[in-house]
């Protein structure tokens, strides 16, 4: 098999996965927080995974331009999923943190999903386990993510 086969179905396999995972995240949402989107909950993650944020290191983290950060950040505010505050050091610069509010959610959700995730994990064949932790992780480094036992803020999520 040539190397571009090889990687042709390496990326089928990751996007196959990826719809699944996208499948799991939604359900996970779903009945919890109706009215959060799933860009708004990646929002979420990365305060989590971060500590309060700039609104513009918000939305570099997110990939999107700095209005619709804004927007999304508004509409979380609302939900009482963020808050805004001024540094105490410059008064001109606005940080968004989670509220109580918000870390519960992210912590239900994560919670939600472990449990669902776990349920499709018991159905894999034990052999298979292994080679897809080390596989999960390689592709998780290489795309740069933080793993979720570095962001859980010391929530029990089992």
């Amino acid at each position: 098999m040539s190397a571009r086969s090889n990687r042709d179905d390496l990326v089928d396999a990751v996007l196959g996965s990826s719809r699944a995972l996208v499948a799991v995240a939604a359900r996970s949402l779903a009945n919890l927080a109706e009215d959060v989107t799933l860009p708004q909950y990646r929002f979420l993650i990365v305060l989590a995974s971060r500590g309060p944020q700039r609104l513009a290191d918000l939305a570099t983290a997110i990939g999107v331009d700095r209005s619709t950060a804004t927007r999304m950040c508004d509409r979380l505010v609302r939900k009482r999923l963020v808050a805004r505050r001024r540094a105490q050091d410059d008064r001109r610069t606005v940080r968004v943190s989670l509220t109580a509010a918000g870390a519960e959610l992210v912590a239900e959700v994560s919670r939600r999903r472990r449990v669902e995730i776990a349920a499709i994990v018991e159905r894999m064949p034990a052999a298979d386990r292994e080679p897809v932790v080390r596989a999960l992780r390689a592709f998780a480094d290489a795309a740069g993510e933080v793993p979720e036992q570095d962001w859980s803020l010391g929530w029990d999520l089992d």
